[in-house]
């Protein structure tokens, strides 16, 4: 059927409305910008064009995998966070704006330690929280590590593809071990965990549940497995005064408050998202 991009546009957006989805303007033009390999600004030059068939039948395929539940980032193979673009797959969690208040804290602590300032993002995943924080702070060093080697090929297309590859690396380590003695002398671990109780699982939306990796979603029995071994194991690879910070889910505050504690963090704090739900827990490593 002969039908402009403009047509395909209004006919995905309200298919996808149909079917409950809040961001159905944006995700229809996503899809279709994926189905033709146009850019946005292509799409928006070519509505009034006709598409080919082969895009309205790929747009087909995308659509009906969107309405089927699949998360519209890894029908693009790519999403946006924090001023980046970046690629993204079934290895790795889909980034959420819940993460922006631990970047946005961890801009400020490194911009506050000046010259040579490093970053270690530590259950990368896409990357995304390091690579945000190296983006921003210009003489910033990163270190992106993850236990799946699959996510680690994402992490280094995510540096290549923004142009970071100078100041950021991406290295193969388990979050759960002693770490290697390579990493150390970070004045900031920004850590968004797994932390979902492995009996929630179940529970959780399909959207999440049957396409992000569970690898990256399952923090043990209580949901605390990764907090109460990072805090212990990667205390070393801090510099005297240095700080962690952890993306917590919620509930979660209080309990990893408390973990922190035990393990002899100091100044804790409590941040809170724009909701007022709160996300991020920060401790410091004693100076003396």
């Amino acid at each position: 059927m002969t039908a402009t991009y403009n047509d395909l546009y209004l006919d995905v957006r309200k298919g996808l409305k149909k079917t409950g989805i809040e961001a159905a303007s944006l995700e229809a033009r996503e899809l279709i910008c994926a189905a033709s390999g146009k850019t946005r600004e292509q799409f928006f030059r070519d509505l009034p064009l006709y598409a080919p068939d082969f895009v309205q039948q790929k747009l087909e395929d995308l659509l009906l995998r969107r309405m089927q539940g699949e998360p519209v980032a890894y029908l693009v193979g790519e999403w946006e966070f924090y001023g980046l673009t970046l690629t993204i797959n079934h290895h790795v969690l889909i980034p959420r704006p819940d993460t922006e208040v631990l970047v946005e804290r961890a801009i400020s602590l490194i911009e506050e330690a000046g010259t040579g300032c490093r970053i270690l993002d530590l259950c990368a995943g896409s990357g995304c929280i390091g690579l945000a924080v190296a983006n921003h702070v210009k003489e910033c060093r990163a270190v992106l590590v993850d236990a799946s080697a699959e996510a680690i090929q994402v992490c280094k297309q995510n540096i290549r593809r923004n142009n970071l590859s100078g100041r950021v690396t991406a290295l193969h380590g388990d979050a759960k071990c002693e770490p290697d003695s390579t990493l150390w002398d970070f004045d900031v671990i920004a850590c968004n965990p797994p932390y979902i109780p492995t009996g929630d699982i179940p529970k959780l939306d399909p959207s999440v549940r049957d396409y992000e990796p569970h690898l990256a979603l399952d923090g043990g029995s209580d949901g605390l497995d990764f907090y109460r071994l990072i805090s212990s194991l990667w205390a070393n690879s801090l510099r005297l005064g240095g700080t962690i910070l952890f993306e917590v889910g919620i509930g979660q505050a209080d309990r990893v408050k408390k973990v922190l504690e035990e393990a002899g963090y100091e100044d804790i704090r409590i941040h809170r998202d724009p909701a007022g739900i709160p996300r991020v827990l920060e401790g410091h490593v004693s100076i003396g």
